[in-house]
């Protein structure tokens, strides 16, 4: 369904108990809300989760942002790399401000958060800015965007600003199952005709994604600096989880993360990369679970 979110149409998929925990998921880079996979969700559901996903802004079926243009990424890029102001049409403070939006639009006074990768930056300033909306928080293969932590490799950050052969569907498939495969875990590779089919289901929902929405949101990252002052403000209970062998956000960003915000509990994750495999389901919804029952969910305290 679409909802007006202040100044910002998205689209939203609310699955679980009616009466249940809210919980808002915020998903990464170019992801539409269906990276949530449904299992997952399910999971979440059955543990007493009112789940609230969406299409962040200028992807999927949430509102595009093209008359705002669109960044010479690789210049953006370079400005960053010389610490000098990058410019984006919008920033990550915008994109927190809709999930507070969405959240009021929605009658719902505050929530827990989980947010993922970019998403997991986006979770970071919803806390710390919006904190009356939220209740607890887990960030998940994320960054305080610190410059003296370790980034991807070139081969990697190459691998994410490449484009598909053709707009064909095949190969927009074939060019992200390569990228899954370059950023996944490890030790949980996704059986090649499950990623597949959901990346099929993927095009098939909302057309290739928008390759000016990615370099908005790219920009918007590379504009938001360094966070680390900002998340002493994060007073709510938090859990950090993090891939020992993500390639694309190195585990140092993860371990850092966890220190920078008081009471923060680190789930450093051997064999996991850039991505949510399914044989650890249960385990990011125990960390979840447990992260909300110290914020007072269920009943508890």
């Amino acid at each position: 369904m679409q909802v007006q979110a202040g100044g910002t149409r998205l689209e939203v998929q609310i699955d679980g108990p009616a009466d249940g925990e809210p919980l808002l998921l915020i998903m990464g880079l170019g992801m539409q809300l269906v990276a949530w996979r449904e299992g997952l969700v399910e999971q979440l559901a059955a543990r007493g989760f009112r789940v609230i996903r969406f299409d962040n802004r200028d992807i999927g079926l949430s509102q595009r942002f093209d008359e705002l243009g669109t960044p010479n990424v690789v210049w953006q890029g370079l400005r960053y790399a010389l610490r000098l102001p990058v410019s984006a049409p919008y920033t990550l403070r915008d994109m927190a401000a809709d999930g507070a939006a969405l959240l009021t639009a929605l009658g719902i006074s505050s929530a827990h958060v989980w947010g993922a990768s970019m998403g997991g930056m986006v979770a970071q300033r919803l806390a710390a800015e919006h904190p009356q909306k939220v209740r607890s928080l887990t960030l998940m293969m994320t960054s305080s965007g610190a410059r003296h932590l370790p980034q991807a490799s070139a081969r990697v950050r190459g691998a994410l600003l490449s484009r598909p052969a053709s707009g064909s569907a095949e190969d927009i498939v074939e060019h992200y199952v390569k990228l899954f495969r370059l950023i996944g875990s490890p030790q949980y590779p996704a059986p090649e005709p499950e990623l597949r089919a959901f990346l099929h289901g993927v095009v098939q929902r909302a057309g290739p994604r928008s390759a000016a929405g990615v370099a908005r949101q790219l920009t918007a990252i590379a504009g938001d600096g360094d966070r680390t002052p900002l998340l002493a403000r994060i007073k709510v209970p938090t859990s950090v989880i993090h891939g020992a062998a993500d390639p694309l956000v190195p585990p140092a960003n993860g371990s850092q993360l966890a220190q920078a915000i008081g009471g923060a509990q680190l789930d450093m994750i051997p064999g996991m990369g850039h991505d949510l495999p399914a044989p650890l389901w249960p385990r990011f919804v125990d960390r979840i679970h447990e992260t909300a029952l110290r914020a007072g969910a269920f009943g508890a305290g």
